[in-house]
């Protein structure tokens, strides 16, 4: 199943990287902006989306079904970016993070998970922004636990990097 979908993904990725759009000579595809919003805000609530079943049971063996959101909420407190408010009404964003382990093709002992992070704009509710960020499957507690900080560690990393304000061009 995993190279099955290696197969469709490499496809995709060829198909991709020969279409017009990506092939036209001498244009360069234009960089689509971040939200300022994510930028610009000082305050976020983080919500807990909480985890599928798959993931659930996962966590309890573990002993902490609420892990992924408290690993998220002390990541985002140490990076000292945002101020975390206790009520998104107090915020400017939502950081409405998800922890799943989808059940198709994947062996119920190496749960194949991701975390999903959805950053909501807290005055209108609108997506600003999605990312997800997988987390490799492990036979061993220890290696799961593993595997769950190097995800929050790597979804951390995109989020500074989404968040950091756009370097302003040179004058010339």
């Amino acid at each position: 199943m995993r190279t099955t979908r290696l197969n469709c993904l490499a496809a995709f990725l060829l198909v991709l990287a020969t279409t017009p759009l990506a092939a036209q000579a001498g244009s360069a595809v234009a960089v689509a902006p971040v939200p300022e919003q994510i930028a610009s805000a000082k305050k976020v609530f983080i919500s807990n989306a909480g985890l599928d079943g798959m993931s659930l049971a996962a966590f309890r063996k573990l002993g902490d079904r609420n892990e992924p959101y408290n690993l998220f909420y002390g990541a985002m407190k140490a990076w000292g970016r945002y101020e975390l408010t206790n009520s998104p009404a107090d915020a400017e964003l939502v950081y409405e993070l998800r922890f799943t382990a989808p059940l198709v093709g994947v062996d119920p002992e190496v749960v194949e998970a991701q975390f999903g992070l959805v950053i909501l704009d807290a005055k209108t509710h609108f997506i600003l922004w999605a990312l997800n960020e997988p987390v490799e499957g492990a036979f061993r507690k220890g290696t799961f636990v593993k595997n769950v900080n190097t995800g929050i560690a790597t979804l951390m990393t995109d989020v500074k990097q989404l968040a950091s304000p756009p370097a302003t061009a040179s004058a010339k």
